[in-house]
């Protein structure tokens, strides 16, 4: 992973006013990933989005840590049906479906 890859956890932390204890929980628990460059801890970008996700959720809306992570799995799923769904549509096979 490149350099510019990364953000600097500490600054993600300060830019959104929360506690670094909140990352380490949320990478203890498989929620996302970090990275450790010469005693710094960075945020892959690819996890920027989802991590401020989680803040809301978190902060704004005052759901802890094991809501998060059901939340999370929810959601998952149901990308995961939407994209079955789609791929179901564009192979004609849920037109059969429900034709019937």
């Amino acid at each position: 992973m490149e350099q510019e890859d990364l953000i600097p956890a500490e600054d993600f932390c300060i830019y959104h006013n929360i506690e670094y204890s909140f990352i380490t929980t949320l990478e203890d628990s498989g929620l996302i990933r970090v990275t450790s460059v010469e005693k710094s801890t960075f945020i892959p970008s690819d996890d920027i989005q989802k991590l401020e996700k989680f803040v809301r959720l978190h902060y704004d809306l005052d759901i802890n840590i094991e809501g998060i992570e059901t939340i999370n799995y929810l959601l998952e799923k149901i990308e995961g049906m939407q994209k079955e769904i789609l791929q179901l549509k564009n192979s004609g096979t849920i037109n059969d479906f429900i034709e019937e």
